[in-house]
């Protein structure tokens, strides 16, 4: 079996070519660079490229293919480079398949954050939002999903939720205060300045992520399905889960970031349907804050 994940260079791309690999399934994985290592052949492209998307699916006829590449932010800067990743990318991907390789099943990714958000449990068929550019590629991506899904394309959509690993970027706030608990263990007197800590979000190991998605597209019944814990824990609580394996108190070393607007107050998945088919995440927050403090360490 064959799987061609574009956007590998990332912790799902890692995470699931690795999933693949214990599957017995070859990956070809496609990025525009490459800083995380992984298993598989790679190759340098870009998805928003109609003709190389189509001569890697005529190339390879996979069994698979995963859209995971984008850009990680909702700031209008990132407008057009969103809407050439996950718009132009997933309708490459989408007609290439429908044109060359209808047995290839399509994993397009999603996002929580595409979706309104009133704090309570979001499912897959809850009502849109289109309040970022990165929100509008999104949805964008899903209607693309549903259209070709009309033409016999076997295309399924995962709506990811706030997910982790040591992987992560160090910009994000979750690998920023491991890192940051990493230096303090070896002396650093450092200070992490932080927004609203009371900040509620899911915290899912990626490696539990890519085995949703895996699951999503080995299954016939259902198409799209939200992807997380359902569970939420608060910034603090992560900033807990961390300080406490070096035995420190967190709030001697956090500073608050003044006038500080956060982009939402709660951020919670509904996973009823992705556990229906038999998933369930396997890693606890304090499992993944000892994973991703002590990651570069062990």
């Amino acid at each position: 079996m064959k799987a061609i994940i574009f956007g590998i260079n990332g912790q799902d791309g890692y995470y699931l070519s690795e999933l693949c690999r214990k599957n017995h399934i070859a990956v070809i994985g496609v990025s525009r660079n490459f800083d995380v290592m992984g298993w598989g052949t790679r190759i340098t492209g870009d998805v928003s490229d109609f003709a190389l998307v189509s001569q890697l699916i005529v190339e390879h006829c996979p069994d698979y293919v995963f859209h995971l590449a984008a850009r990680s932010t909702t700031r209008h800067d990132g407008l057009f480079d969103n809407h050439a990743a996950i718009s132009t990318g997933t309708m490459n991907i989408l007609e290439a398949v429908y044109r060359h390789s209808l047995q290839t099943k399509v994993f397009i990714t999603g996002s929580g954050v595409q979706f309104v958000n009133n704090g309570k449990p979001i499912a897959e068929d809850s009502e849109f939002a289109p309040l970022s550019p990165y929100a509008v590629a999104r949805i964008h991506a899903v209607y693309l999903s549903r259209y070709y899904r009309l033409l016999g394309v076997k295309v399924y959509v995962g709506y990811l939720f706030h997910h982790e690993s040591p992987l992560r970027k160090p910009e994000h706030v979750s690998q920023m205060i491991a890192k940051a608990v990493q230096r303090i263990r070896l002396g650093s007197q450092e200070k992490i300045t932080l927004g609203n800590v009371d900040v509620r979000k899911e915290w899912t190991y990626a490696g539990d992520v890519a085995q949703a998605m895996l699951t999503l597209v080995n299954q016939e019944r259902i198409f799209e399905a939200t992807i997380g814990s359902g569970i939420t824990y608060s910034i603090a609580d992560w900033l807990e889960c961390c300080f406490s394996l070096i035995g420190e108190t967190w709030g001697k070393h956090v500073n608050s970031k003044e006038k500080f607007t956060p982009e939402y107050q709660c951020l919670i998945s509904n996973p009823a349907t992705i556990k229906s088919l038999g998933w369930t995440p396997q890693v606890t927050i304090k499992e993944l804050a000892r994973l991703m403090v002590y990651a570069d360490i062990d």
